[in-house]
């Protein structure tokens, strides 16, 4: 009698892996959506936040996480990674935030080892979006190197050639993030309706003021689908030394010379470097030639393939005569300052130039708020950072002012500091531009990608 074949065992289907998400309101929400919101063998069973104060505690909205998260999903601080990892039984910790050193990224990585799980890095084939526009992506590596001056001199080069010029920006999504899942900017009544902090309006601010759209948010697959019906091309002014999340056509990071060694210390900034295609070396006229050669040696080192250029950035108040003789309080760019890890920038640099008598220290009139700040950023000089997350900052940032002993203030930010607060003092801004520092030159460089993607001529 012939045997009859036993049915096959069905087997379980595996089990989503579990995966928790490190970040920062920024380069975290990016990777799920294009990566995680739809993957079921995956399940993110939570954020974690650092860097930014105000995220930890809150939820990334279901409306934004997608159907496999009804009830959205959990952000927590990164000091409770153990306590979270060891509750939800996490296999997978993915490492999504920037502007750190090596060691820190790998201090994470041992956590998450002795957890048990798997430390992952998404890459840019994993995560960069593809556009239908030329792109032109601008990073550093590491804030606070000029990278935006670059960008804004790019895209007036791009106006001057008659290009309607849509700049996507790294994401600062702090508030509702329901509502910022595309946020366009054309005018500053737009950034007071979506209530930006002083650091969105540091970026988008002179964008704005030269006649560009900006465009911002969370879902960046919905952010490049808006810009790419206004624009004739795309500049991706990169945030964070992160590296872009849409695929460029032409990479250019811009690297520090006042910080010469510090082309490959920090993460993502050593990979942008590595993967550009023009390497800007900046600052040229406030450094030593010496250190300037040393950047530019590391720079053919790391990346003997890209092109490198040479920048200036110069820095112009706009009543100098006001600060001569005077006891001057500086206040400077905020992530330059804070995370990026510079005791001061152009703002004192422009206020000893102008002959100041006194720069006034701003940690002797701190409101407890921006003592806090100086806390946490013991680096930091005599200068007052322009921190502004919430109103609550912002109104501590008046305050210091008001309390400190000062005839005259330097805004060193991008914004119109005095539009925002009631200072009790004359308010003078310094600007500082890109500007070119020897051959070859970054404009002609632009013109010649234009040409090259068939795109010199008018607008479409």
């Amino acid at each position: 009698m012939a045997s009859v074949p036993s049915a096959p065992i069905a087997s379980e289907p595996a089990a989503p892996r579990r995966v928790v998400i490190l970040g920062a309101a920024g380069r975290d929400f990016h990777n799920f959506n294009v990566v995680y919101r739809n993957a079921a063998a995956a399940r993110v069973v939570a954020f974690t936040a650092t860097q930014i104060p105000g995220i930890a505690g809150r939820r990334y909205p279901p409306e934004l996480a997608g159907p496999l998260y009804p009830e959205g999903i959990p952000i927590a601080a990164e000091g409770r990674l153990e306590e979270l990892c060891r509750g939800q039984a996490v296999d997978e910790i993915v490492f999504a935030y920037s502007d750190v050193p090596h060691e820190h990224v790998m201090h994470l990585a041992s956590r998450a080892l002795a957890l048990g799980a798997d430390f992952t890095l998404l890459g840019p084939a994993r995560t960069m979006l593809a556009a239908s526009l030329p792109v032109i992506a601008v990073t550093a590596v590491r804030t606070g190197c000029g990278k935006s001056a670059v960008a804004r001199f790019i895209a007036g080069r791009l106006r001057d050639r008659g290009k309607r010029v849509a700049v996507l920006r790294h994401p600062m999504p702090y508030g509702d993030l329901a509502s910022e899942r595309v946020q366009r900017f054309a005018s500053p009544a737009d950034l007071d309706r979506a209530s930006c902090t002083l650091e969105e309006r540091e970026e988008y601010e002179p964008h704005i003021a030269m006649g560009n759209l900006v465009f911002a948010g969370i879902d960046y697959a919905a952010i490049l689908k808006a810009a790419e019906g206004e624009a004739d091309i795309i500049v991706w002014d990169g945030g964070n030394n992160d590296f872009p999340f849409i695929r460029p056509d032409f990479h250019i990071t811009v690297v520090d010379a006042l910080r010469p060694a510090q082309v490959a210390t920090h993460h993502p900034g050593e990979a942008v470097a590595r993967m550009a295609d023009l390497l800007l070396v900046n600052k040229v006229d406030a450094a030593a030639s010496a250190e300037v050669e040393a950047l530019i040696a590391r720079c053919r080192a790391i990346n003997p393939r890209a092109l490198i250029v040479r920048g200036a950035s110069p820095v112009r108040l706009d009543d100098p005569s006001a600060i001569k003789g005077r006891r001057v309080l500086v206040v400077e760019d905020g992530p330059t300052i804070t995370h990026g890890g510079m005791a001061y920038g152009a703002g004192l640099v422009a206020a000893r130039d102008a002959g100041a008598a006194e720069i006034v220290d701003p940690r002797i009139a701190a409101s407890p708020e921006i003592a806090a700040v100086f806390a946490a950023y013991p680096h930091i000089g005599k200068v007052l950072p322009a921190v502004g997350y919430n109103p609550a900052q912002l109104r501590a940032i008046e305050t210091t002012i008001n309390r400190a002993a000062a005839d005259v203030v330097i805004a060193a930010t991008p914004i119109d500091l005095a539009r925002l607060i009631r200072v009790d003092m004359p308010v003078v801004r310094a600007r500082y531009a890109f500007a070119d520092a020897g051959e070859p030159r970054l404009a002609p460089l632009i013109d010649g990608f234009l040409a090259g993607r068939g795109a010199d001529g008018g607008a479409r």
